[in-house]
């Protein structure tokens, strides 16, 4: 096969080398040798937006608190605003997670996109916790404020935010935390690899395909095709009633990369009854997520991180190595 595009080799091997994760000088290193490792059997639990369930979603009380339950990885989703600074919000505006009608309630005509609120004024305004309660001392974070507060304890995974990649990079590389840092994309194969040309040192690379649509499909025999060995394959898929999950994991094993779902939402991972919700349920969490451990799945994105990684450490699933 030919050299993968996205992953440092030499990386790879010492990571794969390394010694139990004693020998790792932070947490997030130990982590980000196993995302590196396609033979680990260790399952990395990464949280939806944070702890969204407790504290707003994309703020630091929901960082704090996934990292307090010994998850792996923060997934968060990135905006720009009018002044060009990076913030956490997975929504276009500030609408649905702030108090924007109250603080701007003199101005009706006001826009609530973020490209069009400065960072001052965003700082105005407080964040909401999923039954929207307003909480006053929390604002919206900065994706340097983000980073600050996970460099070294929590790997990070960027969903949206691919289009801001030169910036998000800059500031990786200011706090010192680029090989802590997931991004992933649906670009292809060409496009990314003259982005990442450009730099001598980059973030890690996930694309993200489904499996179930024309353009996902595409993508993914791209990979395939070309012989090219991403870090890992994000993998959506909607139904359950054809074989398109179980083969294409068995693709991306013999490939030699690591598979990670999404049990947010059922319409990520087949349909109804294949998801967190289901999974919290059922007196058995297992007859959910055992599916997706039998299929090589090491790597998987939840609503519920708690529940998770108390099962997977009933399998055994969540030792560091």
């Amino acid at each position: 096969m030919k050299k993968a595009l996205f992953i440092c080799l030499a990386a790879i091997a010492v990571a794969c080398a390394q010694a139990p994760s004693h020998k790792y000088s932070n947490r997030a290193e130990a982590i980000a040798a196993q995302m590196h490792d396609p033979t680990s059997e260790y399952v990395i639990v990464i949280c939806h937006r944070g702890d969204w369930r407790n504290f707003p979603e994309n703020s630091i009380p929901a960082i704090e608190s996934i990292i307090r339950m010994g998850a792996d990885v923060m997934e968060l989703d990135l905006k720009m605003t009018k002044d060009s600074v990076l913030v956490l919000s997975h929504d276009a505006d500030v609408k649905r997670c702030t108090n924007f009608g109250s603080v701007f309630r003199n101005e009706p005509g006001k826009s609530a996109k973020i490209s069009d609120l400065t960072l001052e004024e965003i700082k105005m305004l407080s964040l909401k916790r999923a039954h929207n309660v307003t909480i006053d001392t929390v604002r919206m974070p900065t994706l340097r404020q983000a980073l600050a507060c996970c460099k070294d304890r929590i790997c990070v995974n960027v969903d949206q935010g691919y289009e801001f990649y030169d910036q998000v990079l800059a500031i990786t590389e200011e706090l010192g935390v680029t090989d802590q840092i997931l991004i992933k994309g649906s670009k292809p194969i060409e496009v990314v690899a003259a982005h990442e040309a450009k730099y001598e040192h980059n973030m890690m690379y996930m694309p993200v395909v489904d499996i179930q649509r024309e353009k996902g499909i595409e993508l993914f025999n791209s990979y395939m095709d070309q012989g090219v060995v991403p870090l890992a394959y994000e993998i959506c898929w909607h139904s359950n009633e054809d074989d398109a999950f179980p083969q294409a994991c068995r693709k991306i094993r013999e490939q030699g990369s690591k598979i990670w779902v999404n049990t947010i939402w059922a319409s990520l991972c087949g349909g109804d009854g294949n998801d967190d919700d289901a999974a919290y349920i059922s007196a058995d969490p297992g007859e959910v997520y055992r599916q997706y451990l039998d299929q090589g799945v090491t790597m998987i994105q939840t609503d519920r991180p708690q529940m998770l990684i108390k099962y997977l450490e009933k399998q055994g699933k969540r030792k560091l190595n």
